[in-house]
């Protein structure tokens, strides 16, 4: 890979609306199926699940073989978590949970070095070698590194969202992402992000960044649910997690072969109650 291309954000340069998905299990292998079945690009969520540092880069290095473009959802705004992440080679981060524009500068000036003459320069550690400097064999890596970072914020408060032109236009910040599940919750609707009032502010959202030129992602459970966010003007979606996708698989087949298995075994109890009953009589 070329650390010059970020590829994320070459996929936001296209002419169609990337479609991505959650890895929650933390499984290697599950990450590089999803990269290799046609999922433009696969996030690495930290935030929800035990996923630490070395697990996130296992999963990059799988990632790496497919042509799914890597995102790591970070668990909280935190230098160091950053530093260690983009020296495993991540590029594009998401941040959640960015409350207002102090909180996006910081957020850019993780993902940044400080480099003289560099308008986004920041607070990044500088190591020697990681796998994101391919072990210190990649020249003036610091400068082609700052090129590629990309920045995700999450906005899941009304709070936020009110500041979203704001929080957009901070130096670096490359993309919002709305968070639909933790908006509905401090709306004051856990659990239920189908409430209209809920519905109208993530429409509402989307539109102020098509206002403004700034690319904005959301997710979705189901495909019916990401097609409407599609038609609300969303940038990029997230179509529901590997492990969603695994429990509503799993919830079809057990839906399907349980009344085949009941009657199954309601015939083979009959059977052998019936042979139990002949055998005593024979006795």
């Amino acid at each position: 890979m070329d650390i010059l291309t970020n590829p994320f954000r070459q996929l936001l340069k296209g002419d169609r609306v990337p479609f991505g998905t959650w890895v929650m299990s933390g499984a290697t292998s599950t990450a590089e199926a999803l990269g290799s079945l046609g999922f433009d690009w696969i996030l690495v969520d930290m935030e929800h699940t035990p996923i630490d540092v070395r697990d996130a880069y296992h999963i990059l290095q799988a990632l790496g073989g497919t042509p799914a473009a890597p995102i790591v959802r970070i668990p909280w705004n935190d230098q160091v978590l950053v530093k260690r992440l983009m020296d495993a080679g991540a590029q594009s981060l998401m941040f959640p949970f960015v409350q207002n524009v102090e909180e996006a500068r910081a957020a850019v000036s993780f993902t940044r070095y400080p480099l003289p003459g560099d308008a986004k320069a920041g607070r990044r550690g500088f190591a020697g070698f990681h796998r994101g400097n391919r072990y210190g064999t990649v020249p003036d890596y610091a400068r082609r590194a700052n090129e590629a970072a990309f920045v995700i914020v999450q906005i899941e408060t009304p709070e936020a969202a009110a500041q979203l032109e704001e929080i957009a236009a901070v130096e670096g910040v490359d993309a919002i992402f709305l968070g639909p599940a933790d908006l509905a919750a401090n709306m004051g609707h856990v659990g239920n992000m189908e409430e209209k009032s809920v519905q109208a502010k993530v429409a509402e959202v989307a539109k102020r960044c098509r206002a403004i030129g700034k690319p904005c992602g959301i997710v979705g459970p189901t495909p019916e649910i990401v097609q409407r966010y599609i038609g609300y003007g969303y940038d990029y979606v997230a179509i529901a997690s590997d492990m969603g996708m695994m429990m509503a698989q799993a919830r079809a087949f057990m839906a399907a072969v349980k009344p085949a298995l009941a009657k199954s075994f309601s015939t083979n109890k009959s059977f052998s109650t019936d042979k139990s009953s002949s055998t005593k009589k024979r006795a």
